[in-house]
């Protein structure tokens, strides 16, 4: 998993969410890129996400809120309304709204922008990961079912690897590696968008517009990445003429990348000599012959 921080801002849940995301690597593990603390203004309204998560198979809003509160039991997470533990009401996070109403809202204009954009048959889906004080003994029921949203209790980083998980075998692959940096584009993250080959490597489908990273710190990685491919592509194609093994291209071959002088003159040499000793030899058989059939 990549990870991209726009404006750091040293809270818990920031620091719960890095930690967390930063150690799925490997296989096993959820691949994606995610984007802590970027924005989006929509319908004059701006967006605040403390995470956006892109995998090949989704696209993910958390919203991650620190449970401030001394009581221990079952916090009870309706569809609508307040949120509460063992029937006192509980407060979370930045204003009036839970943080089911902050996610949902957050993941319909998201949703709205994509799809804006030509990218709306790709689901939005939105998590709002509780993460309770240290010590503290909270269950979470959820007296509701959506496929779109999911209240998640963040304890541990188990409970949200298990939900990416899931989310991926359910889902099927949908965001290229084009979505991905349109949409960081878009969203006014191009200094954050990881390379063409970072994106291939998380699992995300090709091919490659490096138009789309133009002007960004990997433009270059894109361009090389684009140079490979395309020199790949040439050393596919079946030649008409074989080069036989005694040529100077295939007893001293380049090398992507390395300029080796020595290896360079002996190509130049051995082609310049074989040249003349077909010449020589063309000579020789040309005198023989006006020797004896001519004469």
């Amino acid at each position: 998993m990549l990870v991209r921080v726009e404006n750091p801002t040293g809270s818990p849940s920031e620091r719960a969410l890095i930690d967390w995301l930063t150690s799925w690597q490997g296989p096993g593990h959820p691949q994606g890129v995610a984007t802590l603390n970027c924005h989006l203004s929509h319908r004059d309204e701006l967006n605040r996400f403390d995470a956006v998560v892109w995998t090949p198979t989704s696209c993910v809003v958390i919203e991650a809120d620190v449970l401030e509160t001394d009581i221990d039991g079952v916090l009870d997470i309706p569809l609508n309304g307040p949120w509460t533990i063992e029937g006192a009401p509980v407060a979370i996070g930045r204003d009036e709204r839970t943080p089911l109403d902050r996610s949902r809202d957050h993941t319909h204009a998201l949703q709205d922008w994509l799809a804006e954009r030509g990218l709306g048959q790709r689901a939005v889906h939105g998590v709002s990961l509780v993460i309770p004080p240290s010590g503290a003994a909270i269950e979470i029921r959820q007296a509701w079912s959506d496929p779109s949203f999911d209240a998640i209790l963040g304890t541990d980083p188990d409970r949200l690897r298990h939900y990416f998980t899931v989310l991926a075998q359910s889902e099927k692959h949908l965001w290229t590696a084009n979505d991905v940096a349109y949409a960081f584009r878009g969203l006014g993250l191009l200094p954050y968008l990881p390379s063409p080959q970072e994106l291939l490597n998380e699992g995300f489908l090709g091919p490659i517009d490096i138009d789309l990273w133009h002007g960004g710190p990997t433009q270059a990685q894109a361009e090389a990445y684009a140079d490979e491919v395309a020199q790949l592509e040439r050393d596919a194609r079946p030649r008409l003429i074989r080069a036989p093994w005694y040529s100077p291209w295939k007893l001293y071959p380049r090398q992507s990348g390395d300029i080796d002088m020595g290896k360079g003159w002996m190509r130049v040499t051995l082609a310049i000599g074989m040249v003349v000793a077909v010449v020589w030899s063309a000579w020789f058989v040309l005198s023989l012959l006006s020797m004896y059939v001519f004469d």
